[in-house]
C-alpha cells in the first residue's frame, strides 16, 4: 500500500471529538483523494497546504504534557515538523522527536489522536498546515536537550494549567480530547 493510501486510511480511522475536527477530517480526506501534493517540497510554503506531524510528550504519572515555545511562531505548541516527501507522518514524528528533543519516541497510541487544519500566519509565507497529533511517552524529570535554534524554551504543563495565550490555536481542543481519552 502506498504511503498516500496509508495516510488516507489512518485519517479515516481518527474519531473526531467535535464538529471542527469532523470538518477538518472531511477536508483532509478530500484533499488527499484529489491527488494534490500533500508533502512540502520547498520551504516555507510549497505547496500552500501540506502535512505536519506533532508529537506531544505526555507524562502519565504526573499528568503533564511538554510544550515548546517556538521562535518563528511565537507560540507555545507541541514539538513536531513537516512530513517529508514520501514519509509516513508517524515516521516524521519519530524523526522530529530525535532532532528536536534528542530522544526516541515511544508512541502511546499507534495512530494520531487528533487532526487539525490551520492557516498559519507568522513571519514566513502564510500557508495551511494539516497536522496529525501523536501522543508519545514523556518524563517530566528527564532533561531533554532541545533545539535552541528553533525553540526559546520547553516546559511541562499539567492538563489543567496549560498556557491560555500565545498557544497553538487547537491546543485546548487537543487537551480536551486527550483528557477524555485517558479517563
Amino acid at each position: 500500500m502506498s504511503v498516500r493510501l496509508e495516510i488516507a486510511k489512518m485519517i479515516s480511522e481518527i474519531k473526531p471529538s467535535d464538529l471542527l475536527e469532523q470538518s477538518d477530517q472531511r477536508f483532509v480526506k478530500s484533499w488527499i483523494a484529489s491527488d494534490a501534493q500533500i508533502f512540502r517540497v520547498n520551504k516555507p510554503a510549497v505547496p500552500s497546504t501540506h502535512l505536519v506531524s506533532y508529537f506531544v510528550p505526555y507524562d502519565k504519572k504526573e499528568g503533564k504534557i511538554l510544550l515548546v515555545h517556538h521562535k518563528k511562531a511565537g507560540l507555545w505548541l507541541p514539538p513536531g515538523g513537516h512530513v517529508e516527501v514520501g514519509e509516513h507522518p508517524r515516521d516524521a514524528a519519530f524523526r522530529e522527536m530525535k532532532e528536536e528533543l534528542g530522544a526516541e519516541a515511544e508512541f502511546l497510541f499507534g495512530e494520531p489522536l487528533f487532526i487539525t487544519v490551520t492557516k498559519t500566519v507568522n513571519e514566513t509565507k502564510p500557508h495551511t498546515d494539516v497536522s496529525l497529533w501523536y501522543l508519545v511517552e514523556g518524563d517530566s524529570l528527564f532533561k531533554y536537550v532541545f533545539d535552541e535554534n528553533e525553540f526559546n524554551k520547553i516546559a511541562w504543563f499539567s492538563l489543567e494549567a496549560c498556557p491560555q495565550k500565545q498557544v497553538e490555536p487547537h491546543l485546548h481542543r487537543f487537551i480536551k480530547k486527550l483528557s477524555q481519552r485517558i479517563e
